[in-house]
């Protein structure tokens, strides 16, 4: 055998000896009582933590799922918006002409950048609403708890397992108003496929789909 195989060899058997020596010496601490209770809080703070990570990987997944719902609205609404912008531009020359105001996406005279925004304000209040839903409950203020229970009411057998919002919640935590305009492009997301509406106990509660 080489000196050099040797040396790594009693290198590695060195390591291997100061390992057990260092969980012999652990093992010895944890007997001692005033030591014990410091590990007992160590062990305390790891459950905490470990908590605290399960509900942050909860949170990036709701992110990352919302964010990916928010993409294919841009891009259907993207689509609507293009198809009627054809039609006003390839209108056949035979048929009386429509005005932009007559027309039923554009009706209230709303754009593309309206919608958007909108839309954001709507993942606004999504994202507020379950960030005190996850919260620990010990951590809440009594504004947030008086939240929390609500939505725990608001939430119906068609509502599992989906993310809604009600109109109590844009005026929570949006600037929208929940008037005309605001229907309209409720309506608008309905047709795209992306809002779905559960309605029961005097509430309508807008589903993200």
């Amino acid at each position: 055998m080489a000196s050099s195989d040797l040396e790594q060899l009693c290198s590695h058997i060195n390591e291997k000896i100061g390992n057990i020596k260092r969980t012999l010496s652990l093992r010895n601490c944890g007997q001692e009582p005033t030591l014990k209770t410091t590990l007992d809080k160590i062990g305390n703070e790891i459950i905490v933590v470990n908590e605290l990570l399960n509900k942050l990987e909860l949170e990036i997944q709701y992110q990352e799922q919302t964010n990916h719902s928010l993409k294919e609205l841009c891009e259907s609404l993207e689509e609507d918006y293009k198809d009627v912008e054809h039609l006003k531009e390839n209108i056949p020359p035979h048929l009386p002409q429509v005005t932009v105001s007559q027309n039923w996406y554009m009706k209230s005279r709303l754009t593309y950048c309206q919608i958007n925004d909108v839309i954001k304000e709507i993942n606004k209040a999504v994202v507020s609403k379950y960030k005190i839903l996850h919260q620990p409950k010990k951590s809440m203020s009594s504004v947030a708890r008086n939240l929390y229970h609500r939505f725990i009411d608001e939430e119906t057998k068609d509502t599992k397992g989906h993310y809604f919002i009600v109109e109590a919640d844009i005026k929570e935590f949006t600037a929208l108003k929940a008037d005309k305009r605001f229907h309209v492009i409720l309506n608008i997301l309905r047709h795209c496929r992306r809002l779905s509406e559960v309605r029961g106990g005097g509430l309508t509660r807008y589903v993200i789909t």
